[in-house]
């Protein structure tokens, strides 16, 4: 007897939405079109899986001083695997008046994951949130008085950090519900944020250094495919088994082979509960401003 599963991919737009579609496996067509038909109508009873992957880094400026100063003091390729102090970006408010960034990489998913809860919590088997994260996530980037980044030229980085600490708290608040939360770091890949760092013809020239690079820095998986290696590993885990303070990154070898490396996240738990109850704060905000919408 065959199983169906309905699959619903939400996007940032119609296009990027028709897109990712586009790229399903064909054999997962029909469980995507039925997904997409049913969601209106159907009252699904679980849900197994949330990949909250959604994320923009707008206006990438890249500081080649720094980087100069990263070669010279043979930091280099700790600069170019986490792009600590060589990458920064314009931010801006959107229209709910938070910052874009914030917004799009982590307080949406988390609006998301909280109207979900019912679907996730106290099923039979465990649900799973699978939050895409960076190696540049940095504590150093983020702050408690200014955790949408107002003030700041690193929101990226600072989002992602602040992605970490919500699932470090999600995991202790949920676990024995039978909710659990993980953080993965699809390494250095080629995609369409990748590429407005720098000229595309810049990137292509740089290609074959990069292929060089990657004997010595594991993180640069290049392709969407191997950078969604510990995606995929996730989904064969047994989340009871999982530490919740681990960060799984895809990895991929000089030669080619993925693989996933857990490395320990560097996060203060005290800090990642008080940003929740801020998180949850403004979340309580946001929906009384909605509400008429919401009804």
């Amino acid at each position: 007897t065959a199983t169906w599963r309905h699959f619903c991919l939400a996007a940032k737009g119609l296009s990027a939405a028709k897109g990712g579609r586009a790229r399903l496996p064909a054999e997962s067509l029909p469980a995507a079109a039925a997904g997409r038909k049913g969601l209106a109508f159907a009252r699904f009873q679980r849900l197994d899986f949330v990949y909250l992957n959604a994320g923009i880094m707008p206006n990438p400026h890249v500081n080649f001083k720094a980087l100069w100063h990263g070669l010279l003091t043979g930091k280099v390729l700790h600069m170019l695997t986490t792009a600590e102090g060589i990458m920064t970006q314009t931010d801006r408010l959107n229209g709910d008046g938070l910052q874009e960034v914030f917004a799009t990489n982590l307080f949406g998913h988390f609006i998301l994951v909280r109207q979900l809860e019912c679907l996730l919590c106290g099923n039979e088997k465990p649900s799973r949130l699978i939050w895409t994260s960076s190696s540049n996530a940095r504590e150093s980037a983020f702050s408690l008085s200014d955790y949408q980044h107002a003030k700041g030229r690193e929101s990226y980085s600072s989002s992602k950090y602040a992605t970490d600490l919500t699932s470090v708290v999600l995991n202790r608040k949920f676990n024995k519900q039978g909710l659990y939360s993980s953080v993965v770091c699809p390494g250095l890949v080629m995609s369409n944020m990748t590429y407005r760092i720098l000229p595309v013809f810049l990137w292509k020239l740089l290609m074959p250094i990069m292929w060089l690079i990657r004997f010595f820095a594991k993180t640069y998986t290049l392709t969407p495919y191997n950078g969604a290696e510990a995606h995929v590993w996730l989904f064969k885990q047994k989340p009871e088994h999982l530490d919740a303070l681990v960060k799984y990154h895809s990895c991929t070898s000089g030669l080619g082979k993925s693989y996933v490396e857990p490395r320990k996240l560097d996060v203060d738990e005290e800090t990642a509960e008080k940003f929740y109850q801020k998180l949850l704060e403004l979340e309580k905000e946001t929906l009384e401003r909605y509400s008429d919408l919401l009804d």
